[in-house]
């Protein structure tokens, strides 16, 4: 019954929105150099390489902040931790902005940006579980999940057209007074808590910070989850980096392949938008990965095989939306299946996961240098990804749900 009396507020989509709001921030300021590499090189006066450190930045630093993060949002709460790194991205955001002309200051400014990340990335379940009820948290995940793609989508598209009219270091500016406003709208109007708990009596009390992480590391569902994270992360990431490399022996201009790839993102976002929502009605989790996991299979594999461009369009949309807009139902059964540890700490640890697979960006271009040819390497994700489709086999489904549905059946039936 206690599950009945659980309130929630209005103003949860408050918080959500300025989360959303820093989230879109971030990944804008991550990937603005990646569309104008060229230009940015030469304005710089260094080599595509050094511009391409400005965003493998935030996957390198990542990994060293990313357990001190969780452990900062478990320990003192999403609104501390989050305003923390919102405050980073802010002062470094505008340092960016106007010490624009040095490539060593950029690069400098650029790593503390970086160090923001783990505090935003890290607070997805905990904002979600703070605010929203559990048949709500797939979606509230979701949201902030496609602000995320948005912001690359609109970093990918903006930073082209604010180079032809304002030059580098107005864009740069313009980005840095952007970031600093979005650091002050969250600080401002993001909460910790609401009014009562969004959880049933029992549920909203966590295990502590080291006892959780003992906890999760027992557990070979998380292992399973985590791996699918990494296998996922990285045929996600790897597509985007080789995107136009893959598709050029295939006889497409750079053009078509920013294309393709802008197609994976607007899958992601779609897909991002329509899996959780069903999650949460259907109070399952398991069923919507393996058919999302299952599903991206033929995209992958047309993206392999078919040199006709309709079909490569729309196996990349395939694909993104699959495989990538199922990432908040991952996250949330994540939450789900190591209660009590805090989720900070199991958000962290499946991006951090996401985030080491940046080895597969390494790997596919050391493949491509030595055998001529991505084929191989798009062979070998194919198989990745059936076999992160049987991981999620193996996963239990969510306790929390099963719970949930059959408490539910329970008061029907003293009805």
């Amino acid at each position: 019954m206690a599950a009945s009396n659980v309130k929630v507020y209005g103003y949860r989509w408050v918080v959500l929105a300025v989360f959303m709001f820093i989230n879109l921030t971030i990944q804008i300021l991550w990937i603005c150099f990646a569309p104008i590499t060229g230009p940015a090189a030469k304005f710089y006066g260094v080599g595509e390489l050094e511009i391409g450190l400005l965003a493998m930045a935030f996957m390198i630093v990542f990994i060293p902040v990313a357990i001190p993060a969780s452990w900062a949002i478990d320990t003192f709460g999403f609104h501390r931790a989050v305003g923390f790194g919102a405050v980073i991205l802010g002062v470094f955001g505008m340092l960016r902005g106007i010490y624009t002309s040095n490539f060593t200051m950029t690069l400098i400014f650029t790593i503390g940006i970086a160090v923001a990340q783990p505090f935003i990335l890290n607070a997805f379940t905990k904002v979600a579980a703070k605010w929203f009820a559990l048949e709500e948290r797939a979606t509230a995940i979701g949201l902030a999940q496609v602000a995320s793609f948005l912001g690359v989508v609109v970093g990918q598209m903006l930073t082209p057209f604010l180079l032809d009219s304002v030059g580098m270091a107005r864009m740069q500016l313009i980005y840095g007074i952007f970031a600093a406003i979005s650091a002050i709208v969250f600080i401002v109007f993001a909460r910790e808590n609401p009014p009562t708990p969004a959880s049933p009596p029992g549920q909203e009390q966590r295990a502590l910070v080291l006892d959780g992480l003992r906890q999760i590391l027992r557990l070979p569902d998380f292992y399973y989850l985590a791996i699918v994270f990494f296998l996922a992360g990285g045929i996600f990431n790897g597509l985007e980096t080789w995107v136009e490399s893959i598709v050029s022996p295939k006889g497409y201009a750079p053009a078509d392949a920013g294309t393709l790839g802008g197609l994976m993102l607007i899958g992601a976002i779609v897909g991002a938008i329509i899996f959780p929502p069903i999650s949460d009605k259907l109070r399952r989790r398991k069923p919507i990965l393996l058919i999302g996991l299952i599903a991206a299979i033929p995209g992958l594999a047309a993206i392999t095989l078919s040199n006709d461009y309709t079909v490569l369009l729309i196996a990349f949309f395939v694909l993104g939306f699959f495989m990538i807009g199922i990432a908040p139902v991952i996250y949330q059964l994540g939450a789900e299946i190591t209660y009590p540890t805090p989720e900070g700490t199991s958000n962290g640890l499946f991006v951090l996961a996401m985030q080491i697979s940046v080895v597969f960006i390494f790997a596919m271009g050391w493949l491509n240098d030595t055998l001529g040819s991505f084929t191989p390497s798009m062979f070998a994700l194919i198989i990745l990804l059936a076999i992160s489709a049987g991981l999620i086999a193996l996963a239990h489904e969510s306790p929390m749900m099963k719970n949930k549905t059959e408490l539910q059946v329970d008061q029907v039936s003293a009805k």
